[in-house]
């Protein structure tokens, strides 16, 4: 749908990048912050700045398949007055994140348009925030780790399935995330979910301006 290996967007695709890659797990660590936990802060997670939180596998697989992930936020749920819900909050903390910038970036675009201040390089760095902010967004509440859906699942799930779950992720999850992203099966389920928000937020947009 998407050529990621496209050299020429190159100028635009880097910053886009590293903007949602950046506000992913910079929404991570301040909600576990807020939540009492100082580990983010310690850590030095608690910034915008990349450098605090590139992978180098995860960035490279974004860029080239436009699946990916960065270093994980540590976080310590000792802190939080309830571990399930909090770490709930502070999972969901990410791809709710993406999918805000996905939106602005889709309303900038309407805004700048009617306007007449929308000139094709601007066009095309809020059109890579938008694409990598919506596919991190749905490609991380996947269920398997490192990716946030994980914990997600583990949150709602009841205690002894929980267990089961995060036993059986910590076994397997890694290998099954490479068998879905290279397999072309996360693509299936991934489409339909972006192109979906993606719709709903070019309708709101169109409503508000």
């Amino acid at each position: 749908m998407f050529d990621f290996l496209d050299l020429s967007t190159l100028i635009y695709r880097v910053p886009a990048l590293l903007l949602a890659l950046s506000f992913h797990e910079y929404a991570h660590a301040v909600v576990s912050d807020s939540l009492g936990d100082p580990t983010p802060s310690a850590t030095g997670r608690l910034t915008m700045n990349p450098l605090a939180h590139l992978d180098a596998v995860g960035t490279l697989l974004l860029v080239l398949c436009g699946f990916g992930w960065a270093k994980p936020v540590m976080i310590d749920p000792r802190y939080y007055k309830n571990y399930r819900s909090g770490v709930l909050k502070v999972s969901l903390a990410g791809p709710g994140g993406n999918l805000l910038l996905c939106f602005i970036s889709i309303f900038l675009m309407g805004l700048l348009q009617r306007f007449g201040m929308l000139g094709m390089g601007g066009y095309q760095f809020l059109y890579w925030i938008m694409l990598y902010n919506v596919w991190f967004a749905f490609f991380n509440l996947i269920p398997v780790p490192p990716l946030d859906g994980s914990k997600v699942v583990s949150m709602l799930l009841p205690g002894e399935l929980s267990w089961k779950f995060e036993n059986f992720n910590a076994q397997y999850g890694f290998i099954i995330l490479m068998v879905v992203v290279f397999s072309g099966v996360a693509n299936k389920f991934l489409s339909p979910l972006s192109n979906l928000f993606v719709t709903l937020c070019y309708n709101i947009t169109y409503i508000l301006l």
